[in-house]
């Protein structure tokens, strides 16, 4: 089968054939997102569009924005007074897995 960039032999496998395929089509689809983007984007449902080349800073952006979209107010209230928590001399706290843990970026 001869391969559709180059005219050779195709030995691909078939995922690397498929990604070939959409690099080719890279234009048609971004045509199509941008047309869908046009028609669909209205003040009730907006898009929001997340510039992706550094995708640690991306998704930071993203949460940042999601979260300035949420009104809030801190919520006025009578002080509350918990009493003592209970401690049981049986009882022992497990440690989390290191992998578990979410780091502190901040």
């Amino acid at each position: 089968m001869n391969h559709p960039l180059n005219g050779s032999i195709s030995v691909l496998h078939p995922s690397v054939e498929l990604t070939l395929e959409s690099r080719r089509r890279w234009e048609d689809y971004t045509a199509a997102k941008e047309m869908m983007l046009e028609r669909t984007n209205i003040a009730e449902s907006p898009w929001w569009v997340v510039q992706g080349v550094d995708k640690k800073k991306a998704r930071l952006n993203c949460i940042s924005h999601l979260l300035q979209q949420v009104p809030y107010e801190a919520a006025e209230g009578a002080e509350i007074s918990l009493p003592s928590r209970i401690h049981h001399e049986n009882y022992a706290r497990h440690p989390v897995p290191e992998g578990m843990i979410v780091p502190d970026s901040y």
